[in-house]
């Protein structure tokens, strides 16, 4: 068997920071890498690792939209296609002389007042004469169908996520057109009475919207895996447009392995990701003990026992990619030295 790990934010964002290994109990996974070579590639984001794992080619955009459609989708949408782009709620806070995004990790949102936010701005473009509707598919997923607007460049949303927008927003020679959409979504929202109530509660509004991940369906895709094992929508779809086998992650490796079959398996683990990106250090270091003992400790039994042909763990990070591998033959080399997590990090 051929094990891959997507493992985001396996180290923390700030290598300067060393301090936060401090104390970490990590034997497994440090004996892993311990037995891994090491390749490092440029950094595009989650999202874009998937894409091209599953030879996803780059549009303007990653085309996300289309291919997380096939799992969000109504029955009646399926035959249609054309240029689809995530339209996500966030909410816009304002920091000194920024524009700061929190992605909804963060907050809460509810169908219905999804379907209220969305039917506010359906009702405003169309009194625009824009061709423009924005379908809530999922409370925290909505997406824009735009029959005559022109594609955009944008960022991704897990790049935007608790950073400063001002140099984020859409790009190339349609950016004109897309910074005032976004802008005009900003005046309606700021004014509805269902974020005044949101307030009220003590919950953030819903100010904002995040255009990104447009595009057209890929003609063909391919998986180089026999099976996905995950809990979020791009992994899974990607895995239904390539007819591949998904199933949800489960919630450790003894329980994964009860059910994993021969073949290549593709297990992502996400838990760290929202810490890093939201400057949570203690939500990290507890995720890592609990992947450690979860995950790695039995993986690491299961490697001494040859278990697997090839185990590879790959960590996207803020600036670059980094992806460890082992053939079965390395867990005999006795000789590589156990090094504590921090070394790997800079």
């Amino acid at each position: 068997m051929n094990l891959h790990l997507l493992v985001p934010s396996l180290f923390w964002p700030d290598p300067a920071l060393s301090e936060i290994y401090r104390d970490l109990p990590l034997p497994a996974l440090e004996s892993l890498l311990a037995k891994c070579s090491c390749i490092e590639d440029e950094f595009e984001g989650i999202e874009a690792w998937l894409c091209g794992a599953f030879g996803v080619a780059k549009q303007q955009d990653w085309p996300v939209a289309p291919i997380t459609l096939l799992a969000d989708c109504t029955e009646d949408m399926k035959a249609e296609s054309g240029y689809w782009i995530r339209a996500d709620p966030v909410h816009l806070r304002i920091e000194h002389d920024q524009i700061v995004l929190a992605d909804s990790r963060v907050f809460q949102i509810s169908s219905e007042e999804a379907v209220e936010l969305t039917s506010s701005l359906n009702q405003h473009f169309a009194m625009t004469g824009d061709e423009i509707e924005f379908l809530p598919l999922r409370a925290d997923r909505w997406y824009l169908r735009a029959r005559k607007i022109p594609p955009a460049t944008t960022h991704l949303l897990s790049e935007a996520a608790n950073k400063s927008i001002n140099d984020l927003l859409p790009s190339g020679v349609n950016h004109t057109f897309w910074r005032s959409l976004f802008n005009e979504v900003q005046m309606v929202l700021h004014e509805h009475p269902l974020n005044q109530s949101r307030e009220a509660r003590g919950q953030p509004a819903i100010n904002g919207i995040w255009f990104w991940g447009g595009g057209i369906m890929p003609e063909s895709l391919s998986s180089p895996y026999t099976r996905v094992w995950s809990n979020d929508v791009l992994s899974a779809s990607l895995a239904m447009a390539c007819d591949t086998d998904h199933a949800q992650l489960p919630p450790g490796a003894a329980i994964w392995q009860q059910s994993a079959l021969d073949g290549s398996q593709l297990v992502v683990l996400p838990a760290l990701h929202g810490q890093a990106q939201y400057a949570d250090a203690y939500g990290w270091r507890e995720s890592l003990k609990e992947l450690e003992r979860s995950w790695f400790v039995p993986l690491w039994a299961m490697s001494k026992q040859g278990r697997f042909d090839q185990i590879t763990i790959t960590t996207p990070g803020e600036k670059r990619n980094k992806s460890f591998n082992a053939r079965r033959a390395d867990f005999r080399k006795f000789w590589r030295r156990i090094k504590p997590l921090s070394t790997y990090s800079s």
